[in-house]
């Protein structure tokens, strides 16, 4: 077979049966998968909710890592004076040839203090640098290498013991409710009967509805996609708010070795669907909308931060009639080795641009000469 009787092989038919002349613009998503698994991928994950719900042990069931080894848990009279504090912790994954970043930020702190009033406010902070920064990166010169830390997917731990959202809980999603994508979870989901938490959901979704916070929609999907993911898409969006379990101890449960947990009366097992929805905020947060999420924080939340800093930028000009930064000034926190790494990479890249245009202007005066 030749390489001409290859090609017309492969080649479309019309509906007539005749054969179309193949140009090859068909193979453009195998180029860009290959681009992408080349280049790898990376995705910001925060966690926010109080002490003990168990974020630390959640996020280790999802990503079967420890992320938190050296973690010192407070006593009650440390964490009466503590603040919230912004800790953040990366790590190089890799499954099938995938490289992904992954990076979680925890929130140590949140709702511990005895006046929890703003308590908020470094976690928005804290969302508003990222996107401060890669608003930065985006207008400098080495737009090739901008390292995105935007904040791509907030899960806010809900306490199972009330009868719905706290006055803490409103003001936090409200909040953060245009700067993130936040996902509200049922912790520690074995601490109630299948019966309290269906009625738990119901209550949460009616408050959600009436004070008016915007959480995480899931996308509509396309006509053209099979039943199985139809199926699969209706149960995520009739379970939210998802009421999770989480564990990294290994137990035999009807003879297989099972993540769950032990009790004297039996075993919960995270990964059982009728024990809880660990699985669907796995299959949600990983498998079926990751890039969602991606794009909804680039498209949407950044976007409006960009477009409100260039009207600040348009109203400071039009007032004082002259040129200054376009670019708000916010408490930046202690930069971390990254960041250090990526500034000195720049001004050595701008130091060499200001010697090669010396060289060029002597150049040129040699010239004329």
């Amino acid at each position: 077979m030749t390489a001409n009787s290859r090609y017309r092989s492969r080649a479309p038919r019309s509906d007539d049966g005749e054969e179309k002349e193949y140009v090859g613009f068909a193979t453009l998503p195998n180029q860009l998968h290959r681009k992408s698994v080349k280049k790898g991928f990376d995705f910001t994950l925060m966690v926010a909710g109080e002490s003990g719900l168990g974020k630390s042990t959640l996020v280790n069931s999802l990503f079967l890592t420890d992320l938190n080894k050296c973690r010192k848990l407070l006593n009650a009279e440390e964490r009466i004076h503590q603040t919230v504090e912004i800790t953040k912790n990366t790590m190089d994954i890799e499954e099938k040839g995938v490289k992904l970043r992954l990076t979680i930020v925890d929130t140590p702190g949140f709702g511990d203090a005895v006046n929890n009033s703003e308590c908020w406010r470094p976690v928005a902070n804290y969302i508003n640098q990222q996107f401060e920064q890669y608003f930065r990166d985006e207008s400098g010169l080495n737009r090739k290498n901008i390292q995105d830390n935007r904040v791509h997917c907030c899960l806010y731990f809900i306490p199972p013991f009330g009868h719905g959202l706290r006055p803490v809980d409103i003001e936090f999603m409200k909040a953060l409710q245009d700067k993130v994508n936040v996902v509200p979870l049922i912790a520690k989901a074995d601490c109630l009967t299948p019966l309290e938490i269906k009625n738990l959901k119901e209550r949460l979704r009616e408050e959600i509805d009436k004070y008016g916070i915007k959480i995480y929609q899931f996308p509509n999907c396309d006509s053209d996609e099979d039943e199985d993911f139809k199926q699969q898409d209706k149960e995520l969006k009739e379970s939210t708010p998802f009421a999770v379990i989480g564990s990294n101890t290994v137990v035999e449960a009807r003879g297989q070795r099972v993540r769950g947990r032990l009790y004297p009366w039996g075993i919960v097992e995270v990964e059982n669907p009728s024990h809880c929805d660990f699985v669907k905020l796995r299959t949600m947060l990983i498998r079926t909308h990751m890039h969602d999420l991606k794009d909804i924080t680039s498209d949407c939340h950044y976007e409006n931060y960009r477009a409100q800093c260039i009207q600040n930028m348009t109203s400071k000009m039009n007032a004082d009639k002259r040129v200054e930064s376009p670019i708000p000034i916010l408490p930046l926190s202690t930069p971390d080795v990254e960041t250090e790494k990526l500034i000195k990479m720049k001004d050595q890249e701008l130091r060499r641009m200001q010697q090669m245009l010396q060289k060029m202007q002597q150049q040129m005066h040699e010239q004329d000469l």
